[in-house]
């Protein structure tokens, strides 16, 4: 049976060694949509059709360690250059040469990645949420113990393995619910918190009970995302985090590395992200940034807040190439 345009159909591919699911819509330039934490391609669903319908062939896999991909027991197959190897195996596996790279949270790092280290695979990078901020000058997971040494900071809870598992697993439904609420540019409460609160707390300790789910999720969104969870669980999706210095020891050739594609970036103003990094650095680092899109309101899950605005942005911007 024939598929609608637009439509989203999904296959399994060997990519990297590994065996990687994809949802995909649309034919012509390929287009590929690499996801955060902790979602999955769902996260792509309004952006797939959108893609399709002005002429592109939109790519979301599950990323290693999520949904209905592979999920590798060692925490270092879980580093960037797996990462990029693993989007560059989609390209081959589809038979493509080149791909624009989309990501969005995680994705985007592994994004910024891919047109780093495989420019002639990607000719041109988009960024949601998370900017290139170059490399540091010590290790990433150093710097950031020695910044929040006297309060709790996500990624440093992150380190030891079991702990948020343990965590995040105890009601895996709960868990998503209160993130994704407390992370939204919907959040009503004052704080949501991810931040002031002692060092020897838990990641969820603060964040509050959403009235009602956001606009932009529904019940049926959380059913998806919370029963590919309850299957895999997190230890995959937490092993990305525990590779902030592995990254960091395996690409010294990055030291002064520039983003020399044409790239687009776009965030929420009410991202939570944007409260340690910033998008200065990408001036020099990106030097053919074509548009810098902050979206009012918005928080950390920009292309499912903001659907409408986004595909609009990235239809342009791949016009324009």
């Amino acid at each position: 049976m024939a598929t609608q345009p637009g439509e989203i159909t999904h296959r399994t591919i060997q990519a990297n060694g590994i065996s990687m699911h994809l949802a995909e819509a649309g034919e012509g330039p390929l287009v590929l949509l690499l996801h955060g934490f902790p979602e999955s391609w769902y996260s792509w669903r309004h952006q797939l059709p959108a893609l399709a319908a002005a002429g592109y062939h939109a790519v979301a896999p599950d990323q290693r360690g999520y949904g209905r991909t592979d999920a590798p027991a060692a925490i270092e197959d879980y580093d960037m250059l797996h990462l990029t190897a693993d989007a560059v195996g989609v390209l081959d596996a589809l038979g493509e040469d080149t791909a624009v790279v989309v990501g969005h949270d995680w994705g985007s790092p592994v994004a910024w990645h891919c047109a780093l280290l495989y420019p002639e695979r990607f000719p041109a990078v988009a960024a949601l949420s998370v900017p290139y901020m170059g490399r540091g000058p010590l290790p990433p997971l150093q710097m950031m113990r020695q910044v929040f040494a006297n309060q709790f900071f996500y990624i440093i809870y992150f380190q030891t393995p079991g702990v948020a598992e343990a965590e995040l697993e105890a009601d895996v439904r709960r868990s998503l619910r209160v993130f994704l609420y407390t992370a939204s540019g919907d959040l009503e409460e004052t704080g949501g918190n991810f931040w002031q609160k002692p060092p020897d707390a838990k990641f969820l300790d603060g964040l509050p009970e959403p009235k009602r789910l956001p606009p932009w999720l529904t019940e049926a969104d959380l059913d998806y995302f919370a029963g590919e969870f309850a299957r895999t669980g997190f230890r995959g999706p937490l092993n990305w985090y525990r590779n902030f210095d592995r990254n960091w020891e395996l690409t010294p050739q990055l030291a002064a590395a520039k983003v020399q594609q044409p790239a687009l970036f776009i965030a929420g103003e009410k991202d939570g992200v944007m409260r340690f990094t910033s998008v200065e650095p990408m001036k020099q680092l990106v030097p053919d940034m074509r548009k810098l899109v902050m979206l009012p309101g918005c928080g950390h899950w920009t292309q499912q807040e903001r659907p409408a605005e986004v595909n609009a942005e990235l239809i342009a911007f791949l016009k324009g190439l």
